[in-house]
């Protein structure tokens, strides 16, 4: 009997408050000591620091209050059960209380009169957070109907706001009665009902059925939108399509989510009438949930840093401190692939990343690295891209041909039921604070490569369409793997007609490496056996467990490094880089004098930062707070490798011509000269058709051509197919 003479008022609450829904054991808490106790809760919990936080909260943010379940349980079990169990119920009363301890809170004003009177509060909207694990979206079914339920995802869509009534205001068409009918929250509609409860007079007319008007400037509403909410990429099962949950959300939640972010959301599992076409199947409804929570994850990635546990953050602390430790994560990446040293440590930096920063005047500068591998088929390009997408913690991959430019980066799609408009994120979206890897690179259509630009460089992927003006951000690193326009890299062409990449796209990659297929017998020897021993143990391989928990290792460790580490260079470290940028810019200018052609890869300022980045995700691997002059050496290394030799590979004019070749290709220029007169244009593939006629060698004619292409003696048309003779 709890509740019974409290303040020596004696009631009965059989005739207005039914017990909760029949069920025997919630019948022990009435609503009016529900409400009591959540006075209670909110005026007297006390925090870790023995403060009052829900009290004080409630002061200086009037109109929303956010209760953790935690402190709830730790108050009174049985009411953060019932609020589990039945939490539509619950949560107005909770709101009412909540409403009524801030008038208790502040104090009397004066009155016009100048007499005492209580201030007048607006309504306390709750939110409720917990800690404990989300629900799989795929798990959730008819049990969960009507309780309170956590589901993580990413938001794919979000509508207009619109306004919900709260309470209708009717009136008779006849009598002129008003009446106030309460609206169902969330989706839900009113219950209206068929006959006016005016009872006639004797000569008057009665009411008819359905005699109500509604007087819309007379009811009290709410704003409210809906989201989409998707599955994160990374819990969806391999050949299934994401699946994806409505959400409803009003007052104070509005509006503070963008298409692209990633989501917790406490919320009531309930269901409505989806429309007219479902009128036949009454018992069949939508699902959708009603939040009456949310939190944004970490900008980072989807785990903070509190899912660490204390053993493995100092097994972590400990290997970062071994001396072999960027030698030993190195040699976690993609095992099974044999060398291609160098562009293991190179995807090594790309995991990690460097350090992400904000400018005083708003300005953002990534920290994602992005890495392009250019070369021959069959130099396990793929796998690693197969590799880094198990590996890191959000990774999304997609394949060239099958990717379109709204794939990648966003889609106007149109609800088919409201018929509005609504934004849907691409690839580049949903890998935000991850890796997207992008195989066969090439063979993309240029205007949808173009898309990704502003992507790489700005992380934000601004869009205009069907009315639609908005930025979705894109913090994610770009890996691509590409083959050469001829299938194979041919060392006679030279580095521009090798990669065949305009150098916008060129530019924003901070390492290229040309993986190259070298044909030489020591080299197939071991590479052969390597691939046999791969295939003979992967049988037995796949029985032990042991390769994944190296995997599971390496992906937990990458994530606490990113969460926890963020170095900045150190000033010696600088100033070695200045030199050093300022003496590649000195080299180039010089090759290029020197040949007369910029070199194909352009070395600007985004080559110095990439060079500071990868500076930075050395020291991560370390967790190192300071980027050190051997970070740095190493990234100068790495870029060497890549990126500089990149751009001098290829033909270097007529070196390495012995005399009778070279004698051979000045008999070529001639017949060359001899078929076309200056100005005029011919196919080239029929100008070498017709001198192979003649007994020249293909080759020797292609690099004849070349050179007086260098010497700008011909010039190419037409994607490279007519040949024009100049003056």
């Amino acid at each position: 009997m709890s509740g019974w003479d409290e303040g020596a008022v004696f009631y009965s609450d059989q005739a207005q408050f039914p017990r909760g829904g029949g069920d025997p054991d919630q019948g022990s808490l009435t609503r009016h000591s529900a409400l009591r106790k959540f006075k209670e809760f909110i005026r007297g919990f006390n925090g870790d620091k023995g403060d009052f936080p829900y009290r004080e909260s409630l002061v200086h943010n009037p109109d929303h209050l956010t209760v953790a379940m935690e402190d709830l349980d730790a108050f009174d079990a049985v009411l953060s059960d019932k609020i589990r169990k039945a939490p539509a119920e619950c949560l107005p009363l909770f709101e009412t209380a909540a409403a009524e301890v801030l008038a208790s809170l502040r104090s009397k004003v004066a009155a016009e009169t100048g007499e005492m009177e209580e201030p007048v509060t607006g309504d306390v909207q709750i939110f409720l957070s917990s800690k404990e694990n989300s629900v799989s979206m795929r798990s959730i079914g008819a049990e969960y109907m009507s309780k309170l339920v956590k589901i993580a995802g990413i938001a794919i869509a979000a509508s207009r706001v619109k306004a919900k009534a709260t309470y209708v205001t009717l009136m008779c068409k006849n009598c002129k009665s008003i009446k106030t009918v309460p609206c169902r929250p969330g989706l839900g509609g009113a219950i209206v009902p068929r006959s006016c409860d005016h009872v006639p007079q004797a000569g008057e007319e009665p009411c008819p059925l359905d005699p109500w008007i509604v007087a819309p400037d007379k009811s009290k509403y709410v704003d409210l939108q809906t989201l989409k909410l998707q599955e994160n990429p990374e819990d969806v099962p391999t050949g299934e399509l994401p699946r994806n949950m409505l959400l409803s959300v009003d007052r104070h939640l509005v509006q503070t989510i963008v298409p692209g972010t990633r989501l917790t959301v406490m919320g009531i599992y309930s269901v409505y009438q989806s429309s007219a076409a479902q009128k036949g199947a009454v018992g069949v409804k939508q699902p959708y949930i009603r939040v009456v929570g949310l939190e944004q994850t970490r900008e980072t990635n989807s785990t903070g840093p509190s899912t660490f546990t204390l053993d493995e953050e100092l097994e972590f602390k400990d290997f970062a401190q071994r001396p072999d430790a960027y030698a030993k994560i190195c040699s976690m990446i993609a095992p099974s692939i044999y060398g291609h040293s160098d562009v293991k440590k190179a995807l090594a930096c790309l995991l990690f990343g460097g350090s992400k920063k904000r400018l005083p005047d708003g300005v953002r500068l990534r920290g994602d690295i992005h890495v392009l591998l250019l070369g021959d088929p069959s130099t396990a390009k793929s796998q690693f891209l197969k590799f880094v997408e198990k590996t890191a913690p959000v990774a999304v991959y997609t394949s060239g041909k099958g990717s379109s430019a709204a794939g990648l980066t966003a889609s106007v799609i149109r609800d088919s039921s409201s018929r509005e408009f609504y934004l849907e994120g691409g690839a580049m979206v949903l890998a935000d604070g991850g890796v997207v890897c992008i195989d066969e690179f090439d063979k993309m259509r240029p205007e949808d490569r173009v898309a990704i630009h502003e992507a790489m460089e700005q992380q934000t992927i601004s869009i205009a369409k069907a009315g639609i003006t908005t930025v979705l951000n894109s913090r994610t690193s770009v890996l691509a793997a590409a083959n050469p326009p001829s299938g194979r890299y041919d060392d006679l062409k030279t580095a521009q007609d090798n990669i065949d990449l305009q150098t916008t796209i060129l530019s924003r990659f901070d390492l290229i490496f040309i993986v190259k297929d070298i044909r030489m017998y020591d080299q197939d020897k071991r590479i052969a056996s390597h691939i046999i021993k791969v295939h003979a143990s992967g049988a037995a391989a796949s029985k032990n467990t042991d390769t994944v928990e190296g995997e599971n290792w390496l992906k937990r460790y990458i994530e606490y490094c990113r969460v926890t580490c963020q170095p900045r260079l150190s000033e010696k470290a600088a100033e070695m880089l200045q030199n050093k940028y300022v003496e590649i810019r000195q080299k180039m200018r010089q090759q290029a004098h020197e040949t007369g052609k910029p070199a194909a890869i352009p070395i600007t300022v985004r080559q110095l930062e990439a060079i500071i980045r990868l500076s930075e995700s050395l020291a991560k691997m370390r967790l190192a707070p300071v980027a050190t002059q051997e970070h740095v050496e190493e990234a100068f290394r790495l870029f060497n490798v890549s990126t500089m030799d990149a751009a001098r590979s290829g033909i270097n004019e007529h070196l390495n011509l012995t005399p009778e070749i070279a004698n051979e290709i000045k008999q070529a220029e001639t017949q060359i000269k001899r078929r076309m007169g200056i100005g005029s244009h011919m196919s080239e593939r029929r100008l070498i058709d017709e001198l192979t006629r003649m007994g020249m060698n293909e080759s020797i004619v292609r690099r004849a051509l070349l050179i007086m292409h260098l010497r700008e003696e011909v010039e190419y048309k037409r994607e490279r197919h007519v040949v024009v003779r100049k003056a």
